[in-house]
């Protein structure tokens, strides 16, 4: 006996519409190395939860798709990931610095009033030294940059494997 899951069609999937990295091969590269710089230093659990928050506030279903990926493959629970998008309600499942740091996404990737908020930055600067700040913001920056390749191209979620692109 079947499902209905199993039975059920699906939509066809959508072709990209443009093989970006394809076509600027080395601003692709220049992204990659990028990212490697940015991560330097932050904790890879971390890095994949900041990674998920700016990604759903984009709505970049490829690189959601990636970094849950990542994230479980990291060691990060599913119930974190989850909760991510409704964190707010339920900040019990993280740590203030986790807290500050998906804040400070969340102010870096909307920003709608022009600028990140002094209590959103100071409250993060609480729980990073310097350095860790600086490599934060620049993740921060690197995957909005990822997130619009994605969404104006459209690339496809559902076919990565963890580690695929490190």
């Amino acid at each position: 006996m079947s499902t209905a899951q199993e039975n059920a069609e699906y939509v066809t999937e959508q072709a990209p519409r443009l093989a970006w990295a394809k076509h600027a091969p080395e601003v692709y590269k220049a992204m990659i190395r990028l990212d490697t710089a940015a991560r330097q230093g932050l904790d890879p659990k971390l890095y994949e939860l900041v990674k998920i928050r700016a990604s759903q506030l984009n709505h970049c279903a490829f690189c959601l798709d990636m970094h849950t990926k990542d994230a479980l493959a990291a060691g990060e629970s599913v119930e974190r990931i989850v909760q991510l998008s409704a964190w707010e309600e339920s900040r019990h499942f993280y740590t203030a610095k986790e807290l500050a740091a998906i804040e400070l996404t969340e102010a870096i990737t909307v920003l709608t009033d022009g600028f990140v908020p002094d209590e959103v930055y100071d409250r993060a600067a609480g729980h990073f030294e310097e350095a860790e700040l600086a490599q934060l913001i620049a993740a921060i920056a690197v995957i909005n940059t990822w997130n619009r390749f994605g969404v104006t191209t459209r690339m496809t979620p559902g076919h990565y494997q963890p580690g695929q692109h490190t």
